[in-house]
């Protein structure tokens, strides 16, 4: 199958109708991908907090229209990074977005580790409590967010409802860039998934974004890697290869489920 990574600047003073359609025009020349991925909340800029409650939207809101549009045209899945979802009874959440070839929504996930220790996203935002998996045509696809990549127990939840690819958008801060790198690598190989993490670019709410969008196979090769630029990362893998490695490496086979702890005397 193949893959496009959309590393996105949010760094312009751009509407968030603005990025919107500028978002579409990239994934409307994806036709021939099977999946296309975009960052997280790039319609407000995830450090942005101050346009967090103006460009909220429901799951079917405008941004929700152009993505289904968007991927209808192409003919691919479109994982429409996350929005700013401000639910019924006026939570915000930090919102991902899956639509299939048809332009359907197939999926959504409602980030369940907020980052801010007491602040920002922390404070501003709800927590999802659902772990999601979707069945594509290609395999099953795992959902996660951001911060979500530091907490394995998450990944072994994808990996246990059956998760072969994970899928997970960013806006990770170029401070910490090594564990970017590190964990994106660590998760797939210690789930034996491919992980298709796409982070935003530039400069916004005063914080640096890391860029280096990457795609890790279940062997933790990397296959293709972003820089710091804007700029769409395009790889070509064998969904086959989880069940090759999965076999040739029968690791989680012995996954033992249930440790009691000892304590001192």
């Amino acid at each position: 199958m193949r893959a496009s990574l959309v590393q996105l600047s949010v760094d312009s003073p751009d509407t968030a109708g603005e990025r919107r359609e500028r978002a579409a025009a990239t994934v409307r020349a994806r036709a021939g991908d099977d999946l296309v991925v975009l960052p997280e909340l790039w319609t407000a800029g995830a450090w942005s907090y101050d346009r967090w409650d103006r460009d909220a939207e429901g799951i079917d809101g405008p941004t929700a229209e152009v993505m289904s549009a968007a991927a209808r045209r192409a003919g691919v899945w479109l994982h429409a990074g996350s929005i700013v979802e401000r639910d019924a009874d006026g939570t915000l959440y930090n919102t991902a977005l899956l639509f299939d070839r048809a332009g359907d929504l197939r999926g959504h996930y409602r980030k369940i580790h907020r980052y801010g220790f007491d602040t920002g996203e922390a404070t501003l935002m709800g927590a999802g409590r659902d772990i999601v998996t979707v069945p594509a045509d290609f395999g099953v696809v795992g959902l996660a967010i951001c911060y979500d990549l530091r907490f394995p127990e998450l990944f072994r939840g994808l990996l246990d409802a059956g998760a072969e690819l994970v899928v997970l958008p960013a806006a990770w801060p170029a401070a910490r860039l090594g564990h970017w790198r590190l964990l994106t690598r660590t998760r797939a190989l210690e789930e034996q998934v491919f992980v298709l993490a796409c982070c935003a670019t530039g400069v916004h709410g005063g914080m640096e974004q890391g860029g280096h969008s990457a795609a890790v196979d279940p062997w933790g090769t990397v296959l293709g890697e972003a820089g710091t630029a804007e700029e769409v990362v395009t790889v070509d893998f064998d969904m086959g290869e989880v069940a090759r490695i999965r076999s040739d490496l029968p690791v989680l086979r012995d996954r033992v489920l249930a440790l009691g702890a000892v304590g001192s005397r």
